[in-house]
């Protein structure tokens, strides 16, 4: 049975989507996004999903307001679980109303999602609380659009001791200031204007009255902006907390497989960073290969992973078997710092690890303790190096590769997601050839991009793409190194 849900996805940062919009953005199987809405939210989406781009910008409208309402109408009639998706919260001046009204015309069932409100989340994220004992004990939210203006009862308005906010009114600042003034506002109120707030776009201007105008046009902002009256604006500075953050105004671009994204993601947004999450790998299951060895496993004397993907098909096809893991006498010798911690989880601790991020640092690692005779077993990706297996066959050692999973190209499911990148985190060739392939070389040399690991910093300088390397070849490497590089490009 059709259904539209109305989905406030709040102001930018995807930590403050709620846990129920990220439940039904995975039931959807058509939605409609506009600009405001987070670069990842549609990371959310199942993978069959039909996805309609829907923004509107000042003086530039994909979708006139009418053709949205008209669409909504149609998808939800051709039997499509619908997901409108929107900024901030979809009845917060989100013209959400005009949606439903729509649909309850034509008796569509529908249900309305609330999102964290901008007006409070993005002045929070400037350090300015919208509400202060001792100095505001009211707030206003109105509409800065020029229709509104003219409506609004500014001697009422002008009187108010609470503070004052005004949505998406950046070209009418000037008109909001000069009304508060004419209808009695002291011109040295204190005043400020947000810009991207919750993104790594997110800047700032503080002032009064009487100056805040000029400030935001030699600063330069630009839409969407929310402005911002009261004495709660002297706090800025003593509250700030998302400015402070070393990572502060970059965005970084994580182009791992969805499954391995999450641990660095949750790191740099810690660290003050907006998270692009492009995944440019699909992991596609081929642990069925393992077939013709799940009984001569005991056999082995080491078993190399190589990365998670490799620890997960190849437990999780154990379990499948009911397979006795006690019957294994193998010992595991693992690439990285999160193979091993995903091979602990099953139980089991990494005989060897590579110090390095690369199988160059494995073999150095392991050779001491292979033996002529014995045999190795290597469940792996299917566009894996050969070079672990080449090594260690001349040491008189067996090596059993297995294909246990394939790397295919992702996609991009947010058209407007990599224009805000900054910086471009590369983990494997695989990564490199696919982002090239899936958003272009042209683009892609706009940005910074790292490489973690020397095989993957050859295959950026293949494609002729300027890149550095992480000296150190892990996540926490990146994380020391990228927070380093900005420190230094800050002074």
């Amino acid at each position: 049975m059709s259904k539209v849900y109305i989905i406030g996805t709040g102001p930018g940062d995807e930590e403050l989507l709620t846990l129920k919009a990220t439940r039904v953005l995975k039931e959807c199987s058509a939605v409609m996004y506009d600009r405001l809405v987070s670069n990842n939210v549609l990371n959310y989406l199942n993978d069959n999903c039909e996805i309609y781009y829907c923004g509107k910008e000042p003086g530039c409208h994909y979708k006139t307001q009418e053709q949205i309402n008209e669409m909504l109408v149609k998808l939800a009639k051709e039997g499509h679980t619908v997901g409108r998706i929107k900024g901030g919260d979809p009845y917060v001046f989100g013209r959400g109303g005009e949606e439903v009204l729509s649909l309850v015309e034509e008796n569509i069932e529908f249900e309305v999602i609330p999102g964290v409100t901008s007006p409070i989340s993005v002045l929070n994220y400037a350090g300015i609380p919208i509400t202060q004992r001792g100095m505001a004990q009211s707030f206003h939210i109105v509409t800065g659009m020029s229709a509104g203006v003219l409506k609004i009862n500014w001697e009422a308005l002008a009187k108010e001791n609470g503070t004052l906010v005004f949505m998406m009114g950046l070209d009418n600042l000037e008109n909001i200031v000069d009304n508060l003034v004419a209808n009695g506002k002291d011109i040295n109120t204190a005043s400020a204007v947000v810009m991207r707030g919750t993104s790594s776009k997110q800047r700032k201007v503080v002032g009064t009255l009487e100056n805040i105008s000029e400030k935001v046009k030699e600063a330069g902002l630009k839409s969407p902006c929310i402005i911002v009256v009261g004495e709660v604006v002297t706090l800025n500075e003593k509250l700030a907390w998302y400015e402070n953050k070393p990572l502060f105004g970059k965005n970084i671009c994580v182009t791992r497989s969805k499954e391995q994204s999450s641990n660095l993601k949750n790191k740099l947004r810690e660290l003050g960073a907006e998270v692009t999450e492009i995944n440019s790998i699909k992991i596609k299951e081929t642990k069925s290969n393992l077939e013709s060895y799940i009984n001569k496993l005991e056999n082995y004397n080491h078993i190399i992973l190589t990365s998670v993907n490799g620890v997960e098909m190849f437990f999780d096809y154990l379990i499948e078997k009911k397979y006795d893991i006690r019957k294994l006498k193998a010992k595991f010798s693992v690439v990285g710092k999160a193979t091993k911690k995903a091979l602990e989880k099953r139980g089991i601790p990494a005989f060897v690890m590579a110090k390095e991020f690369v199988g160059e640092g494995l073999f150095k690692e392991l050779a001491p303790h292979l033996n002529s005779g014995e045999k190795v077993l290597m469940p792996c990706s299917k566009l894996s190096r050969e070079y672990l297996k080449i090594e260690i066959e001349k040491l008189g050692v067996e090596v059993d590769r297995v294909h246990t999973y394939d790397t295919l190209c992702g996609e991009i499911k947010n058209i407007n997601a990599f224009s805000e990148v900054d910086l471009i985190l590369y983990t494997s060739p695989s990564t490199v050839n696919n982002m090239v392939s899936m958003v272009g070389l042209d683009k892609i040399k706009e940005k910074k991009n790292i490489a973690i690991g020397p095989q993957t910093f050859k295959a950026l300088k293949d494609h002729n793409i300027e890149c550095e390397m992480c000296k150190n070849h892990s996540e926490d490497g990146f994380l020391g190194e990228i927070v380093d590089m900005y420190k230094i490009e800050s002074k």
